[in-house]
């Protein structure tokens, strides 16, 4: 089906703003438009307690993070891996859904502001977003957790959730896979057709991937491109939400097969209608309120 009225009507804001394509941007450029986009969600719910926190990274570095704790007595953990393809994204941009995912899952939320390239290369993001679940294992002692993330984020939970499985890490309950970047190849048929480039491209994931990974070679590994790890048994259970109209949902859908083909239990839902970027856009397009409610259920049904 075609994007839907609320889609159809941002895509005509954002067109009448005369931008120039991203991947025709500078980062800082960019990384504007990325802000401008996280301010139309508005303010999140009030929650119990909100505190800015310092990660530390395996190489010695720190990076912020912010911990949002609902009402009462939170039932699990959050960590949620904010997206932009690795290049943008900022705490303050992500905090609507980090307090939304708080409010209404029960769960505390921790939202790491991992490094970001160029500034900060491959492997750097997936390193810091592995040290953010360590850090909230260590400070939210006996929580389940659940990783979760969107586009890149996703990219860095289904990352994080192979090193946990390889590395004797922290048990994951469950991994909320976002419209997920899974791999580096350009020319799936999502990435090919027409009505698909809308807010993502697939001149803009070239342009991403230049940035994050600008080597090849690089973007073959596992921890680059999670689909391409030989063994995907043992992971923990997954929920994989794909949108229509996006560059990226043949390769979130084929992780997902290949998870169910490993054992895993996987929950794959494709949103009709729908684009790239939609589950961030919270007050702003009907598909978000839908696709949280979807994690919002199989956060309930994984952790209780």
């Amino acid at each position: 089906m075609a994007p839907d009225q609320a889609t159809t009507a941002l895509l005509d804001q954002l067109a009448q703003s005369g931008g120039r394509p991203l991947h025709e941007m500078t980062v800082t450029e960019a990384r504007g438009l990325g802000a401008a986009l996280g301010e139309l969600s508005g303010k999140g719910p009030d929650l119990a307690r909100v505190a800015e926190v310092v990660i530390p990274a395996e190489d010695g570095a720190s990076f912020p993070g912010r911990l949002l704790v609902p009402d009462g007595t939170p039932r699990g953990v959050i960590v949620y891996y904010h997206g932009g393809g690795w290049v943008l994204g900022a705490l303050d941009e992500f905090d609507t859904l980090g307090r939304e995912l708080a409010a209404r899952t029960g769960c505390a939320v921790v939202l790491p502001a991992y490094r970001l390239a160029p500034e900060h290369r491959y492997p750097v993001a997936a390193r810091d977003a592995y040290a953010a679940l360590l850090w909230a294992a260590a400070h939210l002692p006996g929580l389940p957790i659940v990783v979760a993330g969107d586009s890149a984020g996703g990219n860095l939970s289904a990352v994080v959730a192979q090193r946990a499985r390889d590395d004797g890490g922290p048990a994951i309950a469950l991994q909320v896979l976002v419209y997920p970047v899974t791999d580096c190849d350009f020319d799936r048929d999502s990435y090919l057709a027409p009505g698909n480039q809308l807010v993502l491209t697939r001149d803009s994931m070239l342009w991403f991937w230049d940035h994050y990974a600008p080597d090849p070679a690089q973007r073959a590994n596992p921890d680059a491109s999670p689909l391409r790890a030989a063994d995907l048994s043992g992971l923990p259970p997954a929920l994989v939400l794909t949108a229509e109209h996006d560059v990226l949902r043949d390769e979130g859908e084929e992780y997902a097969e290949r998870l169910r083909a490993a054992g895993v239990p996987v929950e794959l839902e494709r949103f009709a209608g729908q684009m790239h970027v939609f589950f961030t856009m919270v007050n702003v397009l009907p598909g978000s309120a839908a696709g949280i409610s979807a994690v919002v259920r199989e956060v309930g049904r994984r952790i209780g």
